[in-house]
């Protein structure tokens, strides 16, 4: 089974000789390392380079744990480099090197040597991973598969690829197992023992059952406006439990930064502000958010919306949740302010585009109820509802284009249509 990522790769290759540390991130088993040792170094195989030319350490591996020491591992590479070539020095799970900030530093004063590193977990699932390079590091966040990708290795059509993605999600392996028993196992332990265990060890959290309360809160909540002083009411009110909003505030940071959930805030867009809270809150991969309930609360509107969150992060964009103030008249003739919500206003650069998520457009009704937040924007970007029914695309006489998720996860230019 071969996944090209050719996105991922694009990224290191626009980043090639640039004088700075390239550094893979994303969440555990999102496929940093297959990015790297095998889609990327066959990249520079193919291209002329020279298989002596490329050093590469996986510092995981029983036989390479000499290599963690960070005066032997220097003193390796520099035995091998042996001319003014270019040489490309890879080395996975990073963090398990000592001093290994010290290390890298020390690297790029090597003039012939361009530099790839992945990492998984404790300081390399941070979002602060770049500072420790004071400066000098260039990130590419890696995330599990899109829904493309996805198909592009997945044995059925794209409606039974959907019926399994909306479920299990985007991380590689899944792909490779038959039943659903491995498939609940694997995404259940995965949490547990991986992402749960490496946010607490790095946090040094004592009251992990309060971390692992936040997280269920959360995922059942994914699409819904939130805030931590909403969730501290949550815990008193069902939880029965006195955790502080100060803590709330850390935890949901935390797992932010271990890339397990993102964060879109409201953004007005007619004042071309941002409000604050309340926010919205999503997860990398639905699988791992199915994982944490148990696979009870399988909400195909709102894990659609996830999906389309994700997408639209993995294109580049920045994505914020719209609001729009309206004012409309009342019954007794006053005019107070509206506001309308629409779900993601993502941008990348000048460009700009607004969609809604639609599991149907069942009657008029519903599709005015769609189109009406897009309708009071005014500017001439583009507005896309996204419906699941199998439709064709279609535009309407105000501009709004309306697909169906396929066409907008399947075709890179859906954006465009």
């Amino acid at each position: 089974m071969v996944i090209k990522r050719e996105s991922y790769l694009n990224a290191l290759k626009i980043r090639m000789h640039n004088g700075m540390i390239k550094v893979v991130t994303g969440i555990r088993r999102s496929g940093k390392s297959y990015l790297i040792f095998n889609i990327f170094k066959n990249y520079l195989l193919e291209n002329g380079t020279d298989k002596a030319h490329i050093i590469e350490v996986q510092l995981d591996l029983r036989q390479n744990r000499k290599y963690r020491n960070p005066d032997v591992i220097l003193e390796y590479i520099e035995s091998l480099i042996i001319d003014n070539q270019q040489y490309y020095i890879l080395l996975d799970e990073v963090q398990m090197l000592d001093e290994f900030e010290e290390v890298l530093n020390s690297l790029l004063h090597i003039q012939n040597a361009d530099i790839y590193v992945t990492g998984s977990n404790s300081k390399f699932l941070s979002k602060d991973i770049i500072t420790e390079f004071r400066g000098r590091g260039d990130e590419i966040h890696i995330y599990p598969l899109s829904f493309g990708e996805f198909m592009s290795a997945y044995d059925g059509d794209r409606y039974q690829g959907w019926s399994e993605y909306v479920v299990y999600g985007g991380l590689p392996l899944i792909l490779s197992m038959k039943t659903e028993e491995q498939k609940v196992q694997y995404l259940t332990t995965l949490f547990t023992e991986t992402y749960i265990k490496d946010i607490v060890e790095r946090n040094r959290i004592e009251k992990i059952q309060e971390l692992n309360d936040l997280i269920n809160v959360l995922a059942s909540s994914i699409g819904s406006l939130s805030n931590p002083s909403k969730i501290e009411a949550t815990f008193k009110s069902v939880i029965k439990s006195d955790i502080s909003l100060n803590t709330i505030r850390q935890y949901i940071e935390y797992l932010k930064n271990a890339f397990v959930i993102s964060e879109a805030v409201r953004y007005d867009v007619k004042g071309r502000k941002y409000i604050g809270t309340p926010v919205k809150y999503y997860f990398e991969d639905v699988g791992l958010r199915n994982a944490r309930l148990g696979f009870r609360q399988i909400e195909e509107t709102h894990l659609m919306e996830n999906i389309i969150y994700n997408e639209l992060k993995m294109r580049g964009f920045s994505v914020d949740v719209g609001v729009v103030q309206k004012r409309v008249r009342s019954a007794d003739g006053t005019v107070p302010n509206k506001q309308l919500e629409i779900d993601f206003v993502a941008n990348r650069g000048s460009r700009r585009c607004y969609v809604q998520s639609a599991l149907s457009l069942p009657d008029a009704e519903k599709t005015e109820q769609e189109k009406k937040p897009l309708k009071s924007v005014k500017d001439s970007f583009k507005k896309i509802i996204v419906v699941k029914d199998v439709i064709n695309v279609r535009h309407d006489e105000n501009g709004i284009t309306i697909m169906s998720i396929y066409d907008f996860l399947l075709n890179s230019n859906s954006l465009e249509l």
